[in-house]
């Protein structure tokens, strides 16, 4: 089988979703994909992220990751999301990126790619499901495949029980966070593998 890519897209202010996608690409790669770690870019003001030591903090730690582009999401033979919630959507900066995707959307080049998101909140029930629902709305716009976990390992119960995608209390990804999205990553590739033959 060929090695399928895989494009680990992500937003973090605190530093919950990067390691999310951080692990995520980690598990990708040990299941065989060749994997970019992408973040999308900051939308906030600098003197706003400047303003808050921890947001700043973590800005400062991912300097070095690039920041993802359209071109990225043709390139991708599937996509791994990981944001956080705000207000029981995705963050403003995730719907900004997918707001450039037009381009490649209206030639339908992001059809028929296997998709799953991850997300976080504050607390166990702000919005992450309403969160990872409103995403796939967005994916089935673009005419892509989802591949939410479902109940597909124990796992999944282990972290919570979400069906539609890992998500994580803001600050607390531990051990059974690490196994569901190794398992969401995994089986993110293995789709990958068979819609590329």
């Amino acid at each position: 089988m060929t090695q399928p890519k895989i494009a680990v897209i992500f937003y973090s202010t605190y530093g919950t979703n990067h390691a999310i996608a951080e692990h995520a690409a980690e598990a990708a790669r040990a299941a065989g994909a060749e994997v970019k770690l992408l973040k999308v870019k900051e939308t906030a003001p600098s003197e706003v992220v400047a303003g808050q030591d921890a947001w700043k903090a973590q800005a400062d730690k991912m300097a070095d990751i690039p920041e993802a582009t359209p071109e990225d999401m043709v390139w991708a033979d599937g996509y791994f999301f990981s944001v956080p919630t705000r207000y029981g959507v995705a963050a403003s900066q995730m719907r900004a990126f997918i707001d450039t995707l037009g381009g490649v959307w209206s030639k339908g080049l992001l059809a028929d790619k296997p998709v799953t998101a991850t997300t976080s909140a504050q607390n166990t029930h702000g919005g992450q499901e309403a969160t990872l629902l409103s995403l796939y709305t967005t994916f089935m716009h673009w005419g892509a495949i989802l591949v939410p976990p479902g109940y597909t390992d124990d796992c999944i119960y282990a972290a919570g029980g979400n069906p539609y995608g890992y998500s994580a209390k803001a600050g607390a990804f531990d051990d059974a966070g690490r196994a569901a999205v190794t398992h969401q990553a995994t089986r993110l590739v293995r789709y990958a593998q068979k819609l590329r033959g």
